[in-house]
């Protein structure tokens, strides 16, 4: 069967025993066709605005306007009553190239690209973890047909947001071949669209990939100098006066919406400015521990499990994460189907059953959280408002426990061989119990 073996390159073949390994692909290829026939389906019943009515392209779309005409009102411009731009200068100079498209053709463009990237972003994470011809195509197909129908990626499609298109810029410069000196320059430009990716520079030097975090580092730096040379006083007052250091510039930080451990205080405690050194307190922790255990991960040859918990604690850590930016559970699902499919006896049923609660919890059942819709009883209502977040605590535990049974086993220092790319690494060292 062709998911018995992943990451083994099979003989292509002709006959009987061939065409019975290829049921999962057209099984899984199947699912994936009738979950996007139902998401085009849903597209299609209800009216204008209610599956897709890209709000923030929109915003993009203005925000590309104003610093094509007048660049001053940046920052200053309001699309709804507290909604401001936040995005650098950088990326307010890509929106204004966009924004000579017309509105009609840019944002189904969106939308394909959005789809395609989240289809590029599995095929690109399940090469690194060592998945080759069918094997890959099931799983590519599977998770896609799962990940759909969670409720970050519906948002981001609703929303048109760019978030998938920056997750898979960040995983693309992740499996390239570590020979290569430009890569990081792509988290780089990432992070000067858009700043959680920085968090990924202090993941770098952890992992001892000095070159990489030199190259993510040179390219945020350029995407700055670039702002500045066509926008400089807009650059000079989002960089000189702090605008960026203010999360309230997007919306209410407390809102159910906002998914992050700033939101998790904030409603806690009633109060988004009471809330701020505590959550600098717990965010702190949690980086640390966080860095700590995706570089040992990283070190140990499990580069994928490393990068992803770099991206998660950028979502518990960062001030805002609205629901939609939890995008990253789609390679967290690949990592955990992979996980499962090497694992053995229990350990095999407890992946997948973990896999499945992540996807279910994550799902698109309604609106996020259901507390916010459905009435829940007290000692529920803290649970379904920080959902997304008790989530990632919950994968981070996993990544922190993974990564001190490689430091017990003494793998935590143990480097890719010399010339061998981690794909190559990865594809012949089956992992049973650690992602």
């Amino acid at each position: 069967m062709a998911l018995a073996g992943p990451g083994l390159r099979r003989a292509s073949g002709t006959g009987p025993s061939a065409r019975k390994r290829g049921w999962p692909v057209l099984a899984a290829v199947a699912l994936c066709a009738v979950a996007l026939a139902a998401y085009l389906a849903g597209m299609l019943l209800h009216r204008s605005g209610q599956v897709l009515d890209w709000y923030d392209l929109n915003v993009y779309n203005h925000a590309g306007l104003i610093a094509r005409d007048s660049p001053g009102r940046l920052y200053t411009w309001q699309l709804h009553p507290g909604i401001k731009f936040t995005y650098t200068p950088f990326a307010a100079l890509l929106f204004a190239v966009c924004s000579l498209l017309p509105w009609a053709v840019l944002r189904w463009l969106m939308t394909v690209a959005s789809l395609a990237a989240l289809a590029v972003t599995l095929w690109l994470t399940l090469g690194a973890l060592g998945w080759r011809g069918r094997g890959r195509a099931a799983l590519l197909a599977g998770i896609a047909a799962a990940s759909l129908w969670t409720e970050p990626v519906q948002r981001a499609l609703h929303l048109g947001q760019i978030e998938l298109l920056l997750m898979l810029l960040i995983v693309w410069d992740m499996c390239q071949p570590d020979r290569r000196w430009w890569k990081g320059a792509g988290v780089g430009i990432a992070a000067g669209i858009k700043l959680i990716p920085l968090i990924f520079i202090p993941y770098l030097v952890l992992a001892g990939r000095l070159r990489q975090a030199a190259a993510e580092t040179a390219a945020f730096i350029g995407t700055v100098v670039i702002g500045f040379a066509f926008l400089p006083h807009t650059s000079a007052k989002y960089w000189l006066t702090g605008y960026f250091l203010h999360p309230g510039n997007v919306g209410d930080v407390s809102s159910l919406l906002n998914q992050s451990l700033l939101g998790l205080v904030a409603r806690a405690i009633g109060s988004v400015r009471h809330a701020t050194p505590a959550w600098l307190a717990v965010a702190a922790l949690v980086a640390v521990l966080g860095l700590v255990a995706a570089a040992a991960l990283d070190r140990a040859g499990r580069t994928v499990a490393g990068w992803l918990t770099c991206a998660l604690l950028g979502l518990l850590c960062s001030p805002i994460s609205w629901d939609q930016h939890w995008i990253w559970v789609v390679p967290a699902l690949a990592l955990l189907a992979d996980t499962a499919l090497r694992a053995t006896g229990a350990a095999r049923w407890a992946w997948w059953g973990l896999a499945f609660v992540t996807a279910a919890l994550l799902g698109a059942w309604g609106p996020l959280p259901l507390g916010e819709v459905y009435p829940l009883p007290g000692a529920v209502q803290p649970i379904s408002s920080n959902l997304f977040v008790l989530v990632g605590l919950v994968m981070l535990a996993v990544a922190a426990g993974a990564a001190w049974r490689v430091h017990r086993a003494g793998g935590s220092g143990q480097r890719r061989p010399p010339g061998r790319g981690h794909r190559g690494y990865l594809m012949r060292r089956p992992i049973s119990s650690v992602p």
